[in-house]
């Protein structure tokens, strides 16, 4: 096999292992990670999954190899969706790995890592040493090596997702599922048929495209009579929802839904939700009797805030959920029974049940090059300091004013790069403080065009 070793330190980033097959992450790498894994957690038994991309069997079955070869056993779940590796690590309580792929077909192959109890291996909780054993010497081999069980985790991973959303006595439903050709395919049908009818869109084997041209989500579940379409990624790590009309449903409408499904079976729990949400969202959990939690942007920021407070559930403006009886994780396939069950339980159409809960002109996410992002976000300090608005400095730099309107610009980690979100009441008063961000941001006192 072929080392990783010289691209070890750019493959290893914050929350795991990304690299493009076979240039940076060969099955070389794979098996390194495998044996570095199996180093750090010094379990007997290790779990390890793939999704259906072609070469990821190839890389699991690498990494695999690297377990066994440090005198540890292997469970080998076959194929799995992103959130499987929470199942593997939480349920099992083993640590797990989860070979998965961006995007596209060119998208760079992840390797994820989990200990037991559904920890993620991230800078600062372990993937630091996994980097120095990558970039280090190979390790010898176990005097005695592991064996292989093979353990697939499907049908148990639909069952544990079952018994959290109840589906039965629902209505009728017709459900459009866009799997992207990806892991979806395979959990969908598992998790939601025979509760509901599937209409089945590139799953692998089909070329609904060519049959149909160009239809989209929205085309499809128009031209089927659907009630609601999921288009989920090929790892099923994301899914998108659109309503009866083909109209997207907005991550604000998501969050409150499901946010009160949550909190009525517990009553006055805190949700968590990322500085970037939108005030739709946090008046939705308000109004359904919880109390909102406003933490940092990403993952890592809103399990340790959940774990923390034991909160019900938590959402982020990219669209996630997470889920306190799933490890405090997120999960795309359980957001999505969520509003199947809410759509079959209240007798309401997906549109109906949405309104309402995008009530605010919001800018969507803008990236801004800028040489110095430090510098931009002081300039946004003394700015806007200046015209008293309300500054916090939690995440980047968060401004409020007395009419309800914010902005938010943080620093990219990884490029020079600012990233501003606006909202506010109206159109006309987003895009005035969109504007007058941006040239603050840009020191231009003028808009700036996007970075690409």
């Amino acid at each position: 096999m072929s080392e990783v070793r010289p691209t070890a330190e750019r493959i290893v980033g914050t929350y795991g292992i990304r690299g493009r097959v076979p240039d940076e992450l060969d099955l070389g790498g794979a098996y390194r990670t495998g044996a570095a894994f199996a180093l750090l957690t010094g379990a007997p038994v290790v779990a390890v999954a793939h999704d259906l991309r072609g070469s990821s069997p190839a890389l699991a079955d690498a990494l695999a190899q690297g377990v066994l070869d440090q005198g540890a056993d292997v469970l080998d779940a076959g194929p799995g969706p992103a959130d499987c590796l929470t199942y593997l690590s939480g349920q099992l309580e083993v640590p797990s790995a989860l070979v998965t792929s961006g995007h596209g077909p060119g998208a760079p192959h992840g390797i994820r890592l989990c200990r037991a109890g559904a920890v993620t291996v991230a800078e600062g909780t372990g993937l630091e040493a996994i980097r120095e054993r990558l970039t280090g010497p190979r390790p010898p081999m176990a005097d005695e090596p592991g064996s292989t069980v093979a353990a697939p985790v499907l049908d148990d991973y639909a069952r544990h997702l079952r018994s959290l959303v109840d589906l039965t006595g629902i209505r009728p439903l017709k459900v459009v599922v866009d799997a992207a050709h990806g892991m979806a395919a395979l959990t969908a049908p598992l998790v939601l048929h025979p509760a509901v009818e599937l209409v089945p869109v590139r799953f692998p084997g089909t070329n609904e495209r060519s049959r149909q041209g160009s239809w989209d989500l929205g085309e499809w579940v128009r031209r089927t009579g659907a009630d609601l379409g999921l288009a989920f990624d090929a790892g099923a790590d994301r899914c998108r929802a659109v309503d009866e009309r083909g109209t997207a449903v907005p991550p604000a409408a998501v969050i409150g839904l499901v946010a009160a499904r949550e909190l009525a079976r517990r009553p006055g729990a805190a949700v968590v939700h990322d500085l970037i949400t939108s005030r739709s969202a946090i008046e939705a959990v308000e109004a359904a009797g919880g109390i909102p939690l406003r933490c940092r942007a990403g993952r890592a920021a809103i399990r340790s805030l959940m774990a923390e407070q034991g909160a019900a559930f938590g959402g982020s403006h990219s669209g996630r959920s997470y889920f306190r009886d799933f490890w405090c994780a997120d999960s795309a396939m359980l957001a999505a029974l969520h509003l199947v069950a809410e759509l079959g339980h209240s007798g309401r159409r997906l549109s109906e049940l949405a309104a309402g809960h995008d009530r605010y002109p919001r800018s969507g996410e803008i990236g801004i090059r800028v040489e110095d992002p430090v510098a931009a976000l002081h300039r946004v300090t003394a700015h806007f300091a200046a015209i008293e608005a309300e500054l916090d400095h939690l995440d980047g730099v968060t401004g409020e004013f007395g009419d309800g309107s914010w902005f938010n610009v943080r620093a990219a980690r990884t490029a020079p790069l600012v990233r501003i979100h606006v909202e506010a009441e109206t159109p006309a008063a987003m895009e005035s403080l969109r504007d007058r961000v941006l040239g603050v941001v840009t020191g231009s006192g003028a808009s700036a065009t996007p970075a690409r």
